[in-house]
């Protein structure tokens, strides 16, 4: 199971994660800084040292010799913390003082110019050594002096050091963090208080969430709900006064059905039953028709989302629907035409309401028509499906009032229930089609579709 993110985590992660990264380069940096600088001042030192040996270097009868008293060799190799070696050396007598354990620079090309500083063990200990060349007068003889030392006193100016610079900014990381902390609950809070509010409201309550203490960002969140919650009313709203007109609408039906079967009970003549028969067979039939018609209603009006639409052959559609109620024409004694090429034309549609709308549409047609019922197909300027009739025709004040449910224009023929045309509204917008109604000497009802 997928774990939920917390977002004061994510976006303290987000935030005290730089802060590390920024520490540790720093660290880095200040490694290689402090190595550098305090490289820098005991070479001074290590090379003072060395110096102070020139002092002891004499030149007797042209013989280089080393005057090193016990005193001086005690102040010179005096250190709390670290070792001090040394070595003096002549191209010709080798050596002349100190420690000839001392590593010399091994290159070949060194330039003696300067002081040299290296890095080597000795007495399996790390040391820094500096060598450096006297030119003495007096003697033509290269004397090289090697002074080397321990690392204690570097290490522990370096760690020193380090620690003065990185122990602040660790505790400024940790006090961040936990100042973030506690901003990020005092700034969640809203949210939290909303989530209550939200989670107290009984299922009946679809009122607007109040924003008066939303912050801007999550306002956009509480505008969605809110809107989700509209829209949710609204067809609450309508599926209520759906079920309301539906349930006003078959009793009528239900009312005379048992009316008609009590009556039918009370005749003991087969003969005398059959009037009020066929009152129950017409009722049936009649709520049988409205149920159909409540069924496609419903369907067509999805609330959970939108239909997907497909590619409908409307020619193939039209036609063979056409076909089915040829027969129904007949017994009224009235003709369907069906005009249209052979070629196929696919709009995007769902197929089982669009046939409900055409069939919705034939009915009506054979209410009112006197004779002649046409469907007929266009393609331009956009596909199109228009039904004809020659019947009486919809007057002007009621063209507006005849796609509504259940309404019925006054003194209308026929045991209609008034929503063929209300179904047809429905389906039409469900399809982003155009509906359109007219006709001169009858009544034509055209759907455009995009």
């Amino acid at each position: 199971m997928h774990r939920a993110k917390s977002l004061k985590s994510e976006i303290l992660l987000r935030l005290v994660i730089p802060l590390l990264f920024f520490v540790i380069v720093d660290a880095v940096l200040s490694y290689f800084v402090t190595v550098h600088y305090v490289d820098q001042a005991y070479d001074r030192w290590l090379l003072d040292s060395a110096r102070s040996l020139i002092q002891e270097i004499k030149v007797r009868q042209g013989k280089v010799v080393v005057e090193l008293p016990p005193e001086a060799l005690e102040i010179f190799k005096w250190d709390e913390q670290d070792k001090t070696y040394f070595k003096i050396i002549s191209t010709e007598q080798e050596m002349l003082a100190g420690d000839r354990q001392v590593p010399e620079p091994l290159s070949t090309e060194t330039d003696w110019s300067l002081p040299v500083y290296v890095e080597d063990t000795l007495y399996g200990e790390p040391v820094r050594i500096v060598s450096m060349r006297v030119a003495l007068k007096g003697t033509s003889e290269k004397v090289f002096i090697h002074v080397a030392e321990t690392l204690n006193k570097r290490r522990a100016m370096m760690t020193d050091i380090l620690l003065a610079d990185l122990i602040p900014q660790i505790m400024f990381v940790v006090l961040t963090g936990i100042y973030l902390l506690s901003g990020l609950k005092r700034g969640l809070a809203p949210l939290h208080t909303l989530a209550k509010h939200i989670a107290g409201r009984s299922s009946r309550d679809l009122s607007p969430i109040p924003e008066s203490h939303v912050f801007l960002e999550v306002r956009t969140l509480t505008d969605t709900i809110n809107d989700v919650l509209e829209r949710l009313t609204q067809a609450i709203a309508t599926q209520q006064r759906f079920i309301a007109n539906a349930a006003h609408q078959l009793r009528t039906p239900l009312a005379g059905l048992k009316l008609q079967a009590e009556r039918a009970l009370r005749e003991q003549d087969i003969a005398a039953m059959q009037p009020a028969l066929m009152q129950v067979q017409s009722s049936a039939d009649r709520m049988s028709h409205l149920t159909a018609q409540l069924l496609v209603l419903a369907r067509s009006e999805p609330i959970g989302g939108e239909y997907e639409l497909y590619p409908v052959d409307l020619c193939a559609l039209a036609k063979k629907t056409c076909m089915e109620w040829v027969p129904k024409a007949l017994q009224r004694d009235m003709d369907i035409s069906f005009e249209s090429t052979e070629e196929a034309m696919f709009v995007q549609g769902d197929e089982v309401l669009l046939r409900e709308l055409l069939v919705n549409l034939l009915e009506n047609a054979l209410a009112y028509g006197k004779g002649q019922v046409t469907v007929r197909l266009a393609r331009e300027p956009a596909p199109s499906l228009a039904v004809m009739d020659d019947g009486p025709g919809i007057p002007e004040a009621e063209t507006a009032k005849v796609f509504e449910r259940f309404y019925r224009i006054p003194g209308s023929p026929g045991d209609g229930c008034g929503l063929g045309l209300a179904i047809v509204k429905e389906i039409a917008e469900l399809h982003n089609a155009q509906l359109k109604l007219g006709g001169v000497g009858g009544t034509c009802v055209r759907l455009l579709f995009p």
